[in-house]
């Protein structure tokens, strides 16, 4: 459904007396995956790891500053606005935020019929039909349609965002960490809620969150970010029962555990992430990471596979089992 390639994503920074960069953060650096047919991929890692543009790029809500992207087999990155507009209609996005993604001057009707009559679906009774459609399918009521955005709860605005996402009938959905902002109970009725409609009307998800438990909860395959590039990438069972990354085995680690008494190993890294304007020579993890050597500081390490269908980008992965314990988000 969706083929990543090299993907690059670089802004501008320290702007000269004349407006000139005089430096490149350098956001995406080199991502490459694949998203199936009705398949959730999670991307996780640290915040400022470059997930957040990678999702937006993928829409071309951000334009990439290299690589390219394969919407259904068609390459999109260099679309004209005008060819690009009827793709939008199978690729859409959940924000982050329930509230600021919302126009607050529209009500929730306006809102999600403006789509349907962008894309020439439905216009009067029809849209009208649609939305009450919607409205049921995400858990609220038709009635719904005559509030505006500030007469509802964070759980029920993110409904709402999701219901927008589905007026136009998508077949990928970007969700930019769908439930970071919200309580814990309503946490898990949106993800239930995203769950039971990518079985219902089968949905491919790209679902970016930092939560590892929680994209272990909804993804078939998950990738690990790390400093703007991919150092990871397996099925959830494989990933979370034997990371062949260090920064992986970190991550699990750091999952908190409900069971105080439960024994767990912790491998904590040392150091900052290092910038984005200036990322390390060799591999980008050698300065935190507890296996490096000079060879880390020399060479860049691509992404292999070390089983089948898990791919990792480390030059020592066989040893990488002994810094693991009992995986903590798997309890």
């Amino acid at each position: 459904l969706l083929e990543v390639r090299g993907l690059v994503k670089h802004f501008p920074a320290r702007r000269g007396a004349f407006g000139g960069a005089t430096g490149w953060v350098r956001a995406v650096d080199g991502v490459s995956f694949d998203v199936r047919p009705g398949e959730v991929l999670g991307l996780v890692g640290e915040s400022g790891c470059g997930k957040t543009t990678t999702g937006r790029c993928v829409l071309r809500l951000v334009e990439p500053s290299g690589g390219t992207i394969r919407f259904e087999g068609e390459d999109i990155t260099r679309l004209p606005r005008r060819r690009l507009r009827p793709l939008r209609r199978r690729m859409q996005i959940v924000f982050q935020d329930p509230y600021s993604s919302l126009n607050p001057r529209l009500s929730v009707g306006s809102m999600l019929a403006e789509p349907l009559a962008i894309h020439g679906i439905a216009r009067g009774a029809r849209a009208r039909e649609r939305v009450a459609e919607l409205l049921t399918m995400v858990g609220l009521s038709p009635d719904h349609a005559r509030r505006y955005p500030h007469e509802f709860s964070g759980g029920q605005r993110q409904r709402l965002g999701v219901a927008r996402a589905l007026a136009v009938e998508p077949r990928l959905i970007v969700a930019d960490e769908p439930v970071s902002a919200l309580d814990v109970s309503i946490r898990a009725q949106i993800l239930n809620l995203l769950l039971d409609l990518q079985r219902r009307l089968g949905l491919a998800y790209l679902f970016v969150a930092h939560d590892l438990a929680v994209v272990e909860h909804v993804s078939d395959r998950v990738a690990v970010m790390y400093l703007g590039r991919i150092v990871e990438l397996a099925d959830a069972a494989s990933l979370y029962e034997a990371p062949r990354h260090p920064y992986t085995v970190a991550l699990l680690s750091a999952v908190p555990v409900p069971d105080p008494e439960r024994p767990r190993a912790r491998l904590v890294l040392e150091g900052d992430v290092p910038s984005p304007l200036r990322p390390p020579e060799g591999c980008r993890f050698h300065p935190r990471c507890p296996l490096a050597r000079e060879r880390c500081r020399r060479e860049e390490p691509e992404l292999a596979e070390v089983a089948p269908g898990h791919v990792t980008a480390c030059h020592f992965a066989d040893e990488v089992a002994g810094l693991r314990g009992p995986s903590p988000a798997r309890a």
